[in-house]
C-alpha cells in the first residue's frame, strides 16, 4: 500500500499478494498506478528494509522522488550507495522514514481494525485479494465523504459503519 502522510492519511494506492511474494516486486506496479498528477507531488517516498533495490531507486529518481529506506552498508560499498546511506542517516532521512510509523503502518492496522480482516475469514487468493481491496477501496471512498461533509478525523470511519 502505498498513502500519504498529510494531516489525513490516505491510500493511494494498494495491492495483494501471497505472503511467498517479496513487497519490492510489486512497487513498480503500485508507483505505475499513481495518477501523473500525484506523482508530480511526491517528494520522497519511504518504504522498509525489503525495498533496497537499484532498480527501484532509478524507476524512483525517473519518477522525479526519491526512496528513502535503510540501505544495507557493505565491505566495498560502491559511491552510488554511500549517498544513499549518507542521505538515510541523515537528519532529513530519518524524518522522512519516521513518517512511517505514524502513517503507513497505523493505517494498516486502521483498515484491518475497522473491516476486521485480520486474520482474514476466508481461504484463497480471489477472495482474500477482493476482501482486502474492497476494503480498502471503502476506506477511500469514507475517508473522501468525511472530508466532503468536514469530518477532518478519518477514524470517525469506524463510528460511521456502526463497528
Amino acid at each position: 500500500m502505498i498513502s500519504t502522510t498529510g494531516s489525513i492519511i490516505v491510500p493511494l494506492a494498494a495491492d495483494f499478494t501471497t505472503a511467498n511474494i517479496p513487497d519490492n516486486q510489486i512497487y513498480n506496479t503500485l508507483i505505475a498506478s499513481l495518477p501523473v498528477t500525484t506523482t508530480r507531488k511526491i517528494h520522497y517516498v519511504s518504504a522498509d528494509p525489503g525495498y533496497d533495490d537499484h532498480e527501484l531507486y532509478e524507476l524512483s529518481t525517473e519518477m522525479g522522488f526519491q526512496l528513502v529506506c535503510p540501505v544495507q552498508r557493505y565491505k566495498y560499498t560502491p559511491a552510488d550507495r554511500i549517498k544513499l546511506i549518507k542521505f538515510y542517516e541523515s537528519k532529513v532521512g530519518q524524518a522522512i522514514y519516521s513518517l512511517r510509523s505514524i502513517s503507513i503502518e497505523p493505517l494498516i492496522e486502521h483498515i484491518k481494525s475497522v473491516f476486521r480482516i485480520d486474520p482474514l475469514h476466508v481461504r484463497g487468493y480471489g477472495k482474500g485479494c477482493a476482501i482486502v481491496l474492497l476494503s480498502v477501496l471503502l476506506y477511500q471512498i469514507l475517508v473522501y465523504y468525511n472530508c466532503k461533509i468536514n469530518k477532518k478525523n478519518p477514524r470517525t470511519i469506524k463510528y460511521m459503519l456502526g463497528t
